[in-house]
């Protein structure tokens, strides 16, 4: 997974810095860059610890959830553009959904575990894109069809809530369900990468598909992360109900002692990703032509 992180960030970082390079050379008239901004509906995934199997390909269509993004994108060069990006998503995941019909003992385990969350996320990226059919007219000549490559930069804001006693979901953070010395940050960094496929509708109207992976530095997307924690680290009924998992999705099945502190809890190897699969309206706002003065 960090081999298709990397070589994926370098692919597009590459294919932007020749971008930039060539455009320089061919010094790309200003008079031809443009703006445009988008309206977004997307669908939002994640990998984690609550997904059917520890497999970065691994989840639930199931646990799918909309969210919508608006955008603000800068034509820079025949092949290079700059996208500034709000976006409202959530991310869930069940053990007992993501284990149905599964009998391996990690499935069993996970049932024992019992998780069930739902995560509010709120996005602001900014990427380069580089499309891969360069334009070196004005909008007006652009191409029907353009696949493209995105990456950049994100920040966003989380906030886990698990599910309680199948009746109501509390916030998650503030609980230290792991025994954290101190509580996880909402406030995290990611990195965007992804593409696409962009289509002219009409003269100032675009539509595009997109599909952006982002790689966080944070394993707490779904609060599960590390071991069970001692029974004196957790304070007050919520945080023992998650911490300890009081209610078995599936008894019949208890591993003895599987709760026990110190216990696996989840997987310390890897951080949580969410994807990001939307659809978007595109209007180009109309440059305005300055006409040369003449004395």
């Amino acid at each position: 997974m960090k081999n298709i992180f990397t070589y994926s960030t370098a692919f597009v970082l590459g294919l932007a810095l020749v971008a930039s390079t060539e455009a320089d050379a061919q010094q790309f008239s200003k008079r031809k860059q443009y703006n445009s901004v988008g309206f977004s509906l997307n669908a939002m995934n994640y990998f984690g610890d609550v997904v059917p199997v520890t497999n970065f390909s691994s989840f639930r269509f199931g646990a799918t959830r909309l969210g919508a993004g608006v955008s603000i994108t800068r034509r820079f060069y025949p092949r290079l553009s700059g996208r500034f990006a709000l976006a409202y998503g959530r991310i869930t995941g069940s053990d007992a959904l993501a284990t149905q019909g599964v009998s391996s003992p990690d499935a069993l385990f996970r049932r024992q575990r019992n998780m069930t969350f739902r995560n509010d996320i709120f996005e602001a990226s900014a990427v380069a894109v580089v499309d891969l059919i360069e334009n070196r007219n004005n909008y007006l000549k652009r191409p029907d069809f353009v696949p493209y490559v995105f990456g950049g930069v994100a920040g966003f804001h989380h906030n886990p809530q698990g599910l309680y006693k199948d009746d109501t979901y509390v916030d998650l953070q503030d609980l230290k369900t792991e025994g954290q010395a101190t509580a996880y940050s909402k406030t995290q960094f990611s990195i965007p990468f992804g593409g696409g496929i962009r289509y002219r509708i009409n003269r100032n109207f675009d539509a595009s598909l997109e599909i952006g992976w982002r790689k966080t530095f944070t394993d707490y997307l779904d609060d599960v992360s590390t071991n069970y924690a001692p029974d004196a680290s957790l304070v007050g009924d919520y945080a023992k109900y998650f911490g300890r998992g009081i209610t078995l999705a599936d008894p019949g099945n208890k591993f003895p002692g599987f709760n026990s502190p110190g216990s696996k809890r989840g997987t310390t190897n890897r951080d949580d990703w969410y994807i990001v699969t939307g659809v978007t309206l595109n209007y180009i706002l109309t440059p305005r032509i300055k006409n040369p003065k003449f004395r």
